[in-house]
């Protein structure tokens, strides 16, 4: 029996596919075809022989025909070719690459870019676009032949790619496939489980409960992030909001729910102006992000910004992409402009005077503020201070 693993072509690049099978003879035998064989080829030999060996195979017959594909790559194709042909628990990981990190909730979340979970090229250098997260797609980018070893592919990226202080987030399928997903990518240096199509707070405690098992302690690290994707998602969008401590936020996706309301999807997106503003008081009311769909044109730039524009005017935090020419555009947007942030200083400082004075109330002027007023002020700032907009002691800087 031959198994494979991976993507070939003229076209591929990063990756590489992989074929093996078991024969009669005493030792492994191993093919490589490579463009860097003669630079790199002694590397993948050692590296294969050594997978082979983890999983004590004696006498496999291995093809790779290598598009350039880092160790991280190669290791994940294999595993998951060998993995078709034998049943074992054990797991063949790479040493992780640099210092793991954990995000905090209300951290910015403007934008968050879109990988497919079975195509290395992209992963490698998506830090660079500064988008605030990451996402490493396992459900609608990935074939349905290819789930099953994309799930090793995230998994050897999540501990070898360097993101450049990304948030590392991984969207699983949807429940109840998605749960299985959980064990390639819980212990794995990932910040967020996505939730697609999420309709019931019962799938949130689902995948919340199967992630504290597999860490073998209560979940505090892992933060969750559900996708409103139908009619019966917005209508229990408060009770999804609120299901977790770990849910920090939750999005909504427009292609599956205009699907599922009959409606066409438009830029103006009148037709999905109820959901939008809904899941907006869903999370706003249980005290998480609210994260809109992405947006589809990625020509028109101009149009991006107009729909960031309105977005954030309906109380979004940010949105996702599906390109990284997207991201500036949606970082620059959902940032503070110079009014909001002058407006927002007024208030604080207002704050901070009452408080030294002793004040029960605080006013500006002649208009009273109360502390949401006040707390919306101050995530204003620490956004604008995170965006290089202003510095952090403005207080001293601007002679406030």
């Amino acid at each position: 029996m031959i198994v494979s693993s991976g993507n070939r072509g003229d076209a591929i690049r990063s990756d590489c596919y992989v074929e093996v099978s078991l024969h009669a003879a005493t030792e492994h035998s191993i093919r490589i075809e490579s463009k860097v064989k003669s630079l790199y080829g002694k590397s993948i030999r050692e590296l294969c022989l050594k997978v082979l060996d983890f999983f004590e195979l004696k006498s496999a017959q291995v093809f790779i025909d290598d598009k350039g594909a880092l160790p991280f790559v190669i290791a994940a194709r294999l595993e998951a070719a060998i993995k078709q042909m034998i049943n074992t628990d054990k797991e063949f990981l790479l040493p992780v690459e640099g210092s793991e990190f954990i995000t905090g909730k209300e951290m910015k979340r403007r934008s968050r870019l879109y990988l497919p979970g079975n195509n290395p090229k992209l992963m490698l250098n998506a830090g660079i676009y500064g988008c605030d997260g990451i996402i490493l797609d396992l459900e609608d980018s990935v074939a349905p032949d290819k789930k099953y070893e994309a799930r090793f592919l995230v998994r050897n990226a999540l501990r070898s790619v360097n993101f450049y202080g990304s948030e590392r987030m991984v969207r699983i399928n949807q429940l109840p496939a998605g749960l299985d997903d959980l064990s390639f990518i819980v212990p794995h240096s990932v910040n967020l489980i996505i939730i697609p199509k999420c309709e019931h707070a019962d799938q949130v405690k689902a995948v919340d409960r199967r992630i504290s098992e597999l860490l073998g302690k209560e979940n505090t690290d892992i933060h969750l992030m559900p996708i409103i994707e139908s009619a019966m998602g917005v209508i229990n969008a408060y009770e999804i909001a609120s299901a977790s401590p770990n849910v920090v936020a939750i999005a909504i996706g427009l292609e599956d729910y205009t699907a599922d309301i009959g409606a066409q999807r438009t830029n103006e997106a009148r037709e999905s102006f109820y959901a939008r503003g809904a899941v907006v008081n869903a999370a706003r009311a249980a005290g998480i992000q609210p994260i809109d769909s992405v947006f589809s044109d990625i020509e028109n730039m101009n149009a991006l910004a107009e729909n960031v524009k309105q977005s954030k005017a309906l109380g979004f935090a940010g949105m996702g992409c599906i390109h990284p020419r997207q991201v500036p555009v949606i970082n620059e947007y959902f940032n503070p402009g110079q009014d909001e942030i002058e407006k927002a200083q007024k208030i604080v400082n207002a704050f901070e005077k009452a408080k030294e004075l002793g004040l029960g109330v605080v006013a500006l002027g002649s208009k009273m503020i109360d502390a949401p007023v006040v707390k919306r002020a101050q995530s204003t700032i620490k956004l604008a201070i995170e965006a290089g907009l202003i510095n952090e002691n403005w207080r001293e800087s601007d002679g406030n």
